[in-house]
């Protein structure tokens, strides 16, 4: 279940850059403007904190000469802020400039502009530093932190479910509490080795230099990842006495509360509106979400390999997860409002279209959640009374030995009638209830088995949200003053894809008006396999002139009823660009494909 979960959320992630949480919302000077003067300083201002690097600024200048630029830093207007300071007069012309920051939620961000000082000038500058993102690093970095998210649910929902339920047999949950505690160590190693190289767009061989490490260390992302290897340590003195210990219970509470403020510290919650609230709510989702998945896996676990079950069992991890439903329900529709901003953002951003389709996963868990709590209400029942019935006819407990009071011994099915013949009086009785007992568990192995598939997406559709773009975010840097630009002609880039599916195959139109540089409009039409025109749920479109080490820039388009726009999409060099589209037709089923697109001066 971890491993295909895992693949299916590559599927989904992975065939496009990240969409980060951090937008640009403004830059002094605009994009495109024109200056009598020139600037002193550069400034950018993001929807949300963002961190820098060495070489988050690179400026060039018309003879294509790379300008010696102070420290980046922050503005005046606090940590959302980027800026730069410029040399002092500097000649006429069009200036390329090319960024790069890291958003609070631990994703790189990255865009070029231009801008004149006097006149507008042609655009010959080539970047010559700086790289764009690496697609190994990308994909290593974005697979560890899906095997985190889901050994962080194995292991504190296994944990949860020993303390707080207390199964009378332990064994079958050492293997989850090892795998879950083993993945995200390696996992956390890993995503620590690969953050300075995630962050600089470098391949991971740089992982290993003492500049990358000095930088992953020092930066908050960083020092959460090494805040978690600590919680570990500790941990693994703490889960061999859970059950056993109630300051052991304490204390594992805590480290699960301080695991998850791992996440919250170094990704969106730690920005934006109500930081406190939002971390709080961030902390609690994550553990509500771990009790109720992670238990769900540890009681099917226990349904089908422990020895011995107490109704007491049941009917506490049925008191969980109902108080997990309910945190749940609760941080989740404040984190959404958080997110989303707007009702229109629900269907016309990327975010809200994930959103619905968490919401729709969850409606379906919570109807596979109510059957599981009657199948769990009637096997409790059911253990009862059988325990009641051993209690009154001893000698059908044989010569096994002594049992755990309270508790059933769990007897193949096979030999459940056997069990009524060879019994002495009453036992024709004590074989019903056993099989009816059977029936009672394997009803809710299959319910609970259900529960916990719909739960792996619904975590998958969690983590795609983290490095979505919020709708809240989106809709602020739309606000931005769009610049204009005088070039009057098109470029139409026509580009087939096929999906590997029946009916999957198409062609995606992109017409690119004026197709210069400067600002853009941006139309895709999709059309099927008959000529047609097909409706898509998502379509994204980015260009790389790879190169010159610009990229990738991501077009912004949207749904725009038949087909997705966008407009003021700046390309800021002349030159063959790589335009990349990718194709989804639905929730399974995607492609990325590319094709080679000239933009002029």
């Amino acid at each position: 279940m971890l491993l295909a979960s895992v693949l299916v959320l590559l599927v989904l992630g992975s065939a496009g850059p990240a969409a980060a949480h951090a937008a640009l919302r403004a830059g002094d000077p605009a994009d495109g403007t024109v200056l009598a003067s020139a600037p002193r300083q550069l400034t950018l201002t993001f929807t949300e904190s963002v961190g820098l690097l060495d070489d988050s600024f690179r400026v060039l200048d018309p003879d294509n000469r790379r300008l010696r630029t102070g420290e980046p830093g922050h503005g005046p207007g606090g940590s959302d802020t980027a800026r730069v300071s410029l040399p002092a007069q500097l000649p006429q012309g069009t200036y390329v400039v090319a960024w790069r920051v890291v958003s609070a939620d631990s994703h790189p961000v990255s865009g070029a502009f231009t801008f004149s000082v006097g006149k507008a000038s042609p655009t010959t500058a080539v970047t010559t530093a700086g790289p764009t993102e690496d697609p190994a690093t990308a994909s290593l970095y974005n697979i560890g932190r899906y095997l985190a998210y889901l050994a962080a649910a194995l292991l504190i929902g296994t944990a949860a479910f020993i303390a707080l339920c207390r199964p009378a047999d332990r064994t079958p949950l050492r293997t989850p509490l090892r795998v879950g505690w083993w993945t995200l160590l390696g996992a956390t190693l890993a995503l620590l080795v690969l953050r300075a190289p995630y962050e600089t767009g470098t391949g991971p061989a740089t992982a290993f230099h003492l500049t990358s490490l000095e930088r992953t260390l020092t930066g908050r992302p960083g020092l959460a990842l090494l805040a978690r290897l600590a919680l570990l340590l500790a941990a693994a003195l703490c889960l061999p006495r859970l059950r056993d210990s109630r300051p052991a219970r304490v204390l594992g509470g805590a480290l699960a509360v301080g695991l998850a403020l791992t996440w919250a510290s170094a990704e969106h919650a730690s920005a934006g509106l109500q930081v406190p609230l939002a971390m709080t709510s961030a902390v609690l989702h994550l553990l509500a979400m771990a009790g109720w998945l992670g238990g769900l896996t540890a009681l099917l676990l226990t349904l089908h390999r422990a020895t011995a079950l107490t109704p007491a069992t049941v009917t506490r991890f049925s008191r969980l997860a109902f108080a997990s439903v309910t945190v749940l329900v609760v941080t989740g529709g404040y984190q959404s409002w958080r997110g989303l901003g707007s009702w229109d953002a629900l269907t016309t951003t990327p975010y809200g279209r994930l959103l619905t389709a968490k919401l729709a996963a969850i409606a379906l868990l919570l109807a596979a959640a109510a059957v599981s709590r009657r199948w769990t209400a009637a096997l409790a029942t059911g253990v009862e009374a059988e325990a009641d019935a051993e209690a009154r006819v001893p000698e059908a407990v044989g010569a096994a030995g002594e049992r755990t009071p309270g508790a059933v011994t769990v007897v193949a099915e096979d030999r459940e009638h056997r069990d009524g013949r060879e019994g002495p009086g009453g036992t024709a009785v004590k074989a019903a209830g056993a099989l009816e007992l059977s029936l009672d568990r394997r009803a809710l192995r299959r319910a609970v088995g259900a529960e916990v598939g719909i739960g792996v997406v619904v975590l998958m559709l969690s983590t795609l949200l983290s490095g979505t773009l919020p709708g809240r975010a989106a809709a602020e840097a739309e606000q931005a003053p769009a610049t204009t630009g005088g070039l009057r002609a098109a470029s139409v880039t026509t580009i087939p894809f096929d999906v590997g599916t029946p009916n999957g195959q198409g062609k995606v139109q992109v017409t690119l008006d004026p197709g210069r540089v400067g600002d853009n409009a941006v139309q895709a039409v999709v059309y099927g396999p008959d000529g047609g025109i097909s409706t898509v749920p998502e379509l994204r479109l980015s260009l790389t002139l790879a190169d010159r080490k610009i990229g990738p820039l991501d077009a912004g388009v949207r749904d725009a009823g038949g087909y997705w726009a966008s407009s003021g999409f700046t390309v800021p060099l002349a030159g063959t660009w790589t335009m990349k589209v990718t194709v989804r037709v639905s929730e399974l089923d995607q492609v990325t494909v590319s094709s080679p697109v000239r933009i002029t001066r």
